[in-house]
């Protein structure tokens, strides 16, 4: 936990924390029922990065502190393009789909709670999604993480096409 910290602040990156979900679990034994707790937390720098994580523990603070330590384990960059993202994409974990589609300026974030809390802290400022199946909050965000994870920027799409990063964006004028 205290070397994660440290290279975060070695980095001099500053990441935004934000809890999705407190879910308290409980397991049934011979001696009664154990109670503990699992968190799905979420960090980014509103800048390209974000990171989602799951703790569990018996008491909440310390699911808290193992989510978030995940959290910052998992951090991965996000291809952002004018505040939006460069293609459509649909993000798959077990039985969640989320679909990811670029908006124009001034349409803000359409989302539900846990995919919203992901690409706000990513840095998206406009975005269309619609999730379907299940609607299990870390599934959701597992989903979502393998979406952004699998976007390609703009120069690889424009390299993998053979045309400017500028005819990507504005389409290839036709001939004739």
């Amino acid at each position: 936990m205290a070397d994660i910290a440290q290279k975060i602040k070695a980095t001099g990156e500053d990441f935004e924390e934000r809890i999705v979900e407190i879910r308290r679990t409980t397991k049934v034994t011979k001696g009664g029922k154990n109670l503990s707790f699992r968190v799905l937390a979420v960090v980014g720098n509103r800048n390209g990065k974000v990171g989602v994580g799951v703790g569990k523990a018996r008491e909440v603070p310390d699911a808290i502190r193992k989510a978030l330590s995940a959290a910052r384990r998992n951090v991965f960059k996000v291809s952002i393009h004018n505040g939006t993202i460069p293609h459509e994409i649909v993000g798959r974990q077990d039985a969640a789909k989320v679909l990811l589609k670029p908006a124009a300026p001034g349409t803000g974030i359409i989302s539900n709670g846990t995919v919203r809390a992901i690409v706000e802290l990513a840095g998206i400022h406009n975005i269309l999604t619609k999730s379907s199946g299940s609607t299990n909050p870390v599934v959701l965000a597992q989903a979502t993480v393998n979406g952004l994870k699998n976007l390609l920027s703009l120069e690889k799409i424009a390299e993998l096409r053979d045309i400017t990063p500028k005819e990507v964006i504005y389409g290839v004028k036709k001939e004739g």
